[in-house]
């Protein structure tokens, strides 16, 4: 990760920008294997969306009590505000395929697969993504297989999709009109020229201003986060806490 901010980790800097997407008195879920988006939604509790409802997977704090239909029963009634994705890879349209790399028949690299990620970008008002890797690898022009589709013309409604896409080197807005993602912000000491590198389609406007980056306040309270997300993480949260020192 290209980030210059001094005294923040990567980590804590992707997880802020998740925090800032929580909104209060809104219901907030958390899927597995999502140790980033966890802490940012544990900081967002603390800070501003004290009001809110969470729903976490693997977690004491707020859990998922009837597996995985309680979050889809949720999500097909309305009642699901935002969630948290990713992809191995992510195309321009805001696709994402975790499904397999190459054919479908005969692929190169099979994937766990999507579960209810594709209901789950289709009813949920809005959705996040979040990747800790930003190449062209993940980056495409268009995805080998779309497990989850960002927009659905051919279906008359649709309650909601994607919104918003975090990444290591930069954030992205989903503009629905046209389908596709738009920059939003830089982080520090992250280039615009780097990006597109990085990034298997083109990527406009040319200018956009610097990502917000936490307080020496938001970080003292991010990392008062830690021992919750122990609870559901231990390896990443003692990583983490390693790395504070």
């Amino acid at each position: 990760m290209a980030l210059a901010l001094e005294g923040c980790l990567p980590e804590e800097y992707l997880a802020f920008q998740v925090s800032l997407e929580v909104r209060d008195f809104e219901r907030t879920a958390v899927g597995t294997l999502s140790p980033v988006p966890l802490l940012g939604v544990l900081h967002a509790r603390a800070r501003h969306a004290g009001h809110g409802k969470f729903l976490f997977f693997g977690s004491e704090d707020t859990p998922v009590t009837d597996g995985s239909r309680e979050l889809f029963d949720l999500a097909q009634r309305g009642k699901l505000d935002l969630f948290f994705l990713s992809g191995a890879q992510i195309d321009r349209k805001g696709n994402i395929n975790l499904t397999c790399i190459g054919e479908y028949a005969a692929p190169r690299v099979r994937l766990p697969g999507g579960a209810g990620s594709a209901m789950l970008y289709y009813m949920t008002r809005r959705v996040v993504l979040v990747t800790l890797a930003h190449s062209p690898r993940v980056f495409v022009e268009k995805c080998d297989f779309i497990t989850s589709a960002a927009s659905t013309p051919h279906y008359p409604w649709r309650r909601g999709g994607p919104t918003k896409l975090i990444t290591p080197l930069c954030t992205m807005e989903y503009d629905g009109d046209a389908a596709e993602w738009h920059l939003a912000s830089l982080h520090p000491g992250v280039s615009g020229d780097e990006v597109r590198k990085q990034t298997g389609f083109p990527l406009l406007p040319e200018k956009v201003p610097e990502t917000p980056s936490p307080s020496p306040s938001d970080l003292a309270l991010m990392r008062a986060q830690i021992p919750l997300l122990r609870r559901s993480y231990p390896v990443f949260a003692g990583d983490l806490a390693q790395k504070i020192g």
